[in-house]
């Protein structure tokens, strides 16, 4: 590079002793006197007479193609951000326009003062560094411009060689035959490293200052520039003392350039500089909610445009609100663990029923112990809060109402060669009728065996898929108590659909994701369309806002506004739940361990576990939201019983 060392001041500041030359060729002083008069289009001529013997190299051209790697942005609804994806390279790309006018004069006073005058190589440059080749007996000065230093980053290895030299400076003159100077130089600027993994001076000026590039002043701008020469070494994170004294070597071409006055040189040297830290490789500020941000991009766009690509991306997820939600149950976990509940870990997610946008996602109770987002990649039994596809099943055949008789008594039924006869919870075997509200929000477990055979499970599972569950399910004849194995997402995102009495758009994390260009490539705005019966969902959600009353199983989910939802407690005390909802919100929540064959205690139950978190984090979630009340079934035409052919 065409930069001084931090003693030199200048590049017209070299020392002149009378003997200039002592090394294997010998040059005279004339003879090097001589090449110094030597004009850009003699040298310029030269080179490309000699470009005859470099037709192989690369074509210039491609620059006007040519995009290099961006960091991937991830924010969250209303603009925060939470995190960055990129490989090795940190850069985001920005205008000529949008650069500090600072920090383009300053880089060319260090690296290349008359960049606007020669055509890719600058003849004293050349016949400077020729002067300290022949003295060391190779090639330890480059003499490079800034086109040259472009072409080599992008086209040419790192070796220090007199041909890949001399190839820089052909495809130099190339490339200023094609390209404007202000192109060079945009292109120049948010390429080059600039330490800590930085590339380009927009993530540069946002790790050394903590602002964008377009802002920078005269005493950051020289300071970034002093950086280029040995980015690690003159880096004011690394040693702010060194980098002082580069930030002056800078100051003092520029005045010498006359692009400064003494006044604002010796004003810059003396300002101290609030430095930042590196911006690279920080830790994002949801994990939980980018880790999985980062799979569905993958999954849609591809891995090398996630890291590589320049994404922006506006999650649905609101940033308070998840940090609420992760408070909640860091606290929930604490005191259930001192009420003797062998419970590892504790799962949240909420999504709004209105939009299916997903608001909150807890995976666990402490991300640096665990990555698993139990949220999206755990399959538990959900217990009794699957009998909701079951109730709104028999809903919506046209065959039932909430008041509908069943039998609270089973004889068994034949499964797999064998007799399962159901219980209801504590191993009792019931008896008579019982409404079939009664029934759910006391959730028994025979009428709901019961109806599940009379509906037929295969139209439950129908409904399932409708709503959004994917895990395999099975047909088998205790499918209505939850014996397999779902998500909490799945979970929140069926009874979203409830919440929304029968609307459903697709759940998404990912509102909208722009390009480098800022052209809209993925849109997640809400298409809302209708896929439940409206008198079945209201009739559901009449009956599951029993659960959450005196004489459910879940009073510690009342809130003291209209909700509805359901308790889920597994054999043997493995799983809690509670999945609830209002007009604006449905919430899974999860107990458990990882470990499927630990045991959560005897007699811990979703409706005294998992509830009360759920009544929690509602109430915080829904501290400034109106009361909103569900629709009556009343509103809407019950179906009619399809007739058997």
């Amino acid at each position: 590079m065409s930069s001084t060392t931090i003693k030199s001041k200048t590049d017209n500041q070299v020392s002149r002793k009378p003997n200039f030359f002592v090394g294997v060729a010998k040059v005279t002083t004339g003879t090097f006197l001589s090449l110094t008069l030597l004009t850009t289009s003699t040298i310029a001529g030269a080179l490309v007479g000699l470009a005859i013997s470099f037709r192989n190299l690369p074509d210039v051209r491609v620059l006007k193609n040519y995009v290099p790697s961006q960091t991937s942005y991830v924010y969250d609804i209303k603009g925060k951000l939470l995190a960055t994806y990129h490989g090795e390279e940190h850069r985001t790309i920005v205008p000529l326009r949008d650069m500090s006018p600072q920090l383009k004069r300053a880089v060319l006073a260090i690296e290349d003062s008359s960049f606007f005058s020669h055509d890719g190589v600058s003849p004293l440059g050349i016949a400077r560094a020729m002067k300290v080749n022949i003295q060391s007996g190779g090639v330890s000065e480059g003499a490079s411009t800034i086109t040259m230093q472009l072409v080599k980053n992008i086209f040419l290895t790192p070796q220090r060689t007199f041909s890949r030299k001399l190839s820089e400076a052909v495809l130099a003159i190339r490339v200023e035959q094609v390209f404007s100077k202000d192109e060079i130089l945009e292109s120049y600027l948010n390429n080059i490293y600039w330490g800590h993994n930085n590339y380009g001076a927009e993530t540069a000026s946002r790790t050394y200052f903590n602002k964008s590039v377009k802002d920078l002043t005269l005493p950051e701008a020289a300071m970034m520039a002093g950086v280029i020469q040995a980015p690690e070494a003159y880096s004011p994170l690394a040693n702010y003392k060194i980098a002082k004294q580069r930030q002056a070597l800078v100051l003092d071409r520029m005045e010498i350039l006359g692009w400064i006055t003494p006044e604002e040189a010796t004003k810059a040297k003396k300002e101290p500089l609030l430095i930042g830290k590196s911006t690279a490789w920080q830790k994002s500020k949801l994990p939980y909610v980018t880790d999985a941000v980062k799979v569905e991009l993958a999954q849609r766009f591809g891995n090398e445009a996630v890291l590589k690509g320049g994404l922006n991306v506006q999650t649905t997820i609101d940033y308070n609100l998840q940090k609420q939600a992760q408070e909640i149950v860091t606290k929930a976990h604490r005191r259930i663990r001192s009420r003797g509940v062998r419970a590892d870990q504790v799962a949240l997610v909420a999504i709004d029923p209105r939009t299916h946008f997903v608001k909150a996602v807890v995976g666990g109770v402490d991300y640096e112990k665990s990555q698993f987002n139990r949220v999206m990649q755990s399959r538990r039994q959900p217990g009794s809060s699957f009998k909701p596809f079951v109730y709104y099943t028999a809903f919506a055949s046209g065959k039932y109402t909430p008041y509908s008789s069943i039998p609270n008594f089973s004889k068994g039924y034949r499964d797999g060669g064998g007799l399962y006869r159901p219980e209801n919870y504590g191993g009792n075997h019931g008896g008579g009728h019982v409404a079939l509200v009664q029934a759910l929000s006391s959730s028994l477990n025979i009428p709901a065996v019961v109806l599940g055979q009379r509906v037929g499970l295969d139209k439950v599972i129908e409904l399932c898929r409708l709503l959004g569950i994917e895990s395999p399910l099975a047909p088998v004849i205790s499918l209505p108590l939850g014996p397999i194995g779902v998500t909490p997402m799945e979970m929140a995102r069926a009874y979203a659909t409830f919440a929304s009495n029968g609307w459903q758009s697709d759940t998404t994390m990912i509102l909208q994701v722009t390009d480098s260009m800022g052209n809209n490539i993925l849109d997640n705005t809400p298409k809302q369309k209708l896929v439940l019966n409206e008198w079945a969902t209201a009739s559901l959600t009449t009956s599951l806002r029993r659960v959450v009353q005196p004489g459910g199983t879940a009073p510690n989910a009342n809130i003291g506004r209209p909700a509805a939802g359901k308790t889920g407690t597994t054999s043997n005390e493995k799983d809690v739940w509670f999945v609830g909802y209002v007009p604006q919100m449905s919430v899974a929540v999860w107990i458990g361990n990882d470990d499927f064959k630990r045991t959560l205690g005897k007699g811990v139950t979703g409706g005294g576990y998992a509830a009360p978190i759920w009544r929690q984090f509602m109430r915080t979630a829904l501290k400034d939201e109106p009361v909103l009340q569900f629709p009556a079934a009343s509103s809407f035409t019950r179906p009619k019983p399809v007739k058997k052919k």
